[in-house]
């Protein structure tokens, strides 16, 4: 005969038991929350677009790959559209946080500011804007730099070089001060450009990724 009453050791037991089930579900609801894709998107000029390449050959394209090998759960738009400024990126990019929701975006804008000849101050304003809408939407922000060759000037190059690094101090985002790192600046340049001599060709376009990932990888493992 029984008494109704529960041993004390199968009392141990049970609530150990119960303990451990509440941890495996309290690790099982967490789970998917880590595990969440991250998106990114991209918003650049002709140096993103793949302008002159065959499709699949440019520097987003490649960090899609990047991500596959390296086991990273992230989908990339790429919303580069050739000849853009700084001035239309930011009339775009709140559109795009809406549309895409990214975890993370990519700016590399300010090229072709500088190559038309529009004022510093102007291109500051509007990347310092588009970084901080993104962190508004609750995104991770990469900036990326950009140089301009020697015949513009000393003066203006060095000011053009150094906004990129205020703008990212000011709104504390990641910087990669120069997209074409190695590419412009390597012994054999000429043969790393198209015939226009500015945009890079598919050769270059891996050494413009591992740029960009030096400062992206960090992000996407905090």
């Amino acid at each position: 005969m029984t008494s109704g009453k529960v041993e004390p050791h199968r009392a141990t037991r049970r609530a150990w038991l119960l303990h451990c089930s509440a941890l495996w579900l309290a690790g099982t609801s967490a789970a998917p929350a880590a595990t969440q894709p991250k998106r990114i998107l991209v918003v650049g000029d002709s140096l993103s677009a793949e302008y002159g390449l065959a499709r699949g050959t440019g520097w987003v394209a490649l960090l899609e790959r990047k991500l596959a090998q390296e086991r990273i759960a992230a989908s990339v738009v790429n919303a580069s559209i050739s000849g853009d400024t700084t001035a239309g990126g930011r009339s775009r990019l709140p559109a795009l946080l809406v549309t895409h929701k990214p975890t993370h975006v990519v700016l590399e804008l300010g090229a072709n500011d500088a190559l038309r000849g529009l004022p510093l101050a102007t291109t500051r304003k509007n990347l310092d804007d588009m970084v901080a809408a993104c962190k508004a939407s609750g995104a991770r922000v990469l900036l990326v730099g950009m140089r301009m060759p020697p015949n513009y000037g000393r003066k203006y190059s060095d000011e053009f070089v150094a906004l990129y690094g205020e703008v990212a101090r000011q709104q504390g985002a990641q910087l990669v001060p120069f997209l074409l790192k190695d590419v412009a600046d390597a012994p054999n340049a000429d043969a790393l450009f198209q015939a226009d001599r500015m945009h890079p060709r598919a050769e270059a376009h891996p050494v413009m990724l591992n740029n960009v990932w030096t400062g992206l990888r960090p992000l996407l493992a905090s």
